[in-house]
């Protein structure tokens, strides 16, 4: 009986050990990451010949695309030679406000494709761009992408640069074969809390850096009115909500807490990633109020998404990152935005900075007297909120150097439009983009990666290393002074 209990007791230990070896095994396949093809090049810090005046095309002048082409049409040594949108109208108005940027002058030879789908195929092989936008439903991202840089184009693409790993793997391959940039138009990373953040990660005030939290909760549930017109970004984007479940819009949260964190750039990088979603509730129970029995929102099953993903990265060096997605639960706007450190920690939505600094440890002079009041030291135990004397302080250079044109051309309190100066900056001077093609495709590989463990129970999901091995010697942002 003994040796029976002892046979069956070596049976499953060495049957666990099977399952845990093929486990690991099937984790290291999900991570096995292909040869960097023939003729192909690494990208990070890449550095494209200078162009002094570059020719520019657009794909998509929908709710994003006017803000892309309002900017980027009125940054000098910008010549418009391209614009496509499946709808004649909005081609036609995205014209109107190019041509009034470029005073009559500069884009004067404009071309307008429209009313197919692949309407911008001909564009590229006709007007030859330099850059392209693309600023399209997320499935068209990669696809799109592609054929910009095969048609010789650098191309700038809206979030997320890809709803697959696939997908990550052949946009890479595409920018490493055709050394054109590709980068995803994460606006996010140039709000001014953001870059100061940043610079205040960089000067090492948050002491060393352990864990971050990052969300897009948007109650977006109005965008379903497109679904009836059949037209406009919810006439997709509610699709995506139906059917899917995982995190489908991780990087807006993600974006800033990675370069906080120097992602993918000699520190550290994403190692694993698990999830979990609440069950899908609110889409349905919205149409059922808001639209009538027979709407074509009423006839959608709803039931396969999830209203609340919540996913936990966890890195290389072990530090933690809580990214989470709501589009359509009834709460307010937040993104989180919170790094946290051995020295203190910062967030936003509403803003707040808790240090634990003593007098003489390091926090400049006039800043530690404001924070502590009649005390000797800075109390962490209650949120600073003076925003404005962190802004005096440590106001990120980019942002005072381009606090005029943020104020002047806005979106989204001129983070749209410091991004779009800074593309056209560093293509006029020879200088690499602020994300390269590796972040776009690490930060929008978190959707299928959650995807992937949500319908596995939560099971972890390890991500593909894009760089192959080459994060490690890539050059931490340089857009800190």
């Amino acid at each position: 009986m003994k040796s029976s209990k002892h046979s069956r007791r070596n049976f499953i230990k060495t049957l666990s050990g099977v399952t845990t070896g093929l486990a690991i095994t099937s984790a290291s396949a999900r991570a096995t990451d292909p040869t960097r093809p023939e003729k192909s090049k690494y990208m990070g810090g890449f550095i494209a010949p200078k162009l002094d005046k570059i020719k520019v095309a657009i794909i998509g002048c929908g709710a994003r695309g006017g803000t892309h082409y309002n900017h980027v049409s009125a940054f000098e040594g910008t010549e418009f030679v391209g614009i496509c949108d499946l709808y004649q109208d909005l081609a036609e108005r995205a014209k109107k406000k190019v041509l009034a940027n470029g005073k009559g002058m500069r884009h004067q030879n404009v071309k307008l494709y429209t009313g197919d789908k692949f309407a911008y195929k001909k564009m590229l092989a006709e007007t030859k761009p330099d850059l392209v936008y693309v600023v399209t439903p997320w499935e068209w991202h990669a696809p799109m992408a592609i054929d910009a840089m095969n048609a010789g184009a650098h191309v700038c693409v809206e979030v997320p640069l890809t709803t697959s790993i696939k997908e990550c793997w052949d946009v890479i391959d595409t920018s490493e074969k055709t050394q054109k940039h590709c980068m995803m138009l994460e606006n996010v990373n140039y709000g001014r809390e953001e870059l100061m953040f940043l610079n205040m990660c960089r000067k090492g005030i948050f002491g060393e850096i352990l864990h971050g939290e990052a969300a897009y909760i948007h109650e977006l549930r109005g965008q379903m009115r497109a679904v009836e017109r059949g037209r406009g970004t919810g006439s997709w984007r509610t699709q995506h909500w139906a059917k899917e479940n995982g995190n489908l819009y991780p990087t807006h949260g993600l974006g800033p807490v990675a370069q906080y964190m120097n992602i993918g750039r000699t520190d550290d990088n994403f190692r694993r990633l698990v999830s979990f979603s609440s069950p899908a509730r609110n889409h349905d129970l919205y149409a059922k109020k808001r639209f009538k029995p027979d709407s074509k929102l009423n006839k959608i099953d709803y039931s396969k998404g999830g209203d609340m993903n919540t996913s936990i990265i966890k890195t290389h060096l072990g530090r933690t990152i809580m990214v989470q997605w709501d589009e359509s639960s009834p709460r307010p706007y937040t993104r989180h935005n919170l790094i946290q450190g051995t020295k203190g920690t910062g967030k936003g939505f509403p803003f707040g900075i808790a240090l634990d600094y003593g007098k003489n440890e390091g926090l400049p002079e006039k800043l530690f007297q404001k924070l502590a009041g009649k005390k000797n030291h800075t109390n962490y135990h209650g949120w600073s909120t003076d925003q404005q004397a962190f802004y005096d302080e440590f106001d990120h250079p980019l942002y005072k150097r381009m606090a005029d044109v943020a104020k002047k051309m806005g979106g989204h309190g001129g983070m749209d439009a410091i991004m779009n100066f800074r593309v056209v900056e560093c293509l006029r001077k020879g200088q690499p983009l602020d994300q390269n093609v590796y972040e776009g495709c690490l930060w929008s590989a978190v959707t299928p990666l959650s995807r992937k463990s949500v319908a596995e129970d939560g099971m972890p999901q390890d991500f593909p290393d894009f760089t192959r091995g080459q994060w490690k010697t890539t050059a931490p942002l340089a857009i800190v002074g």
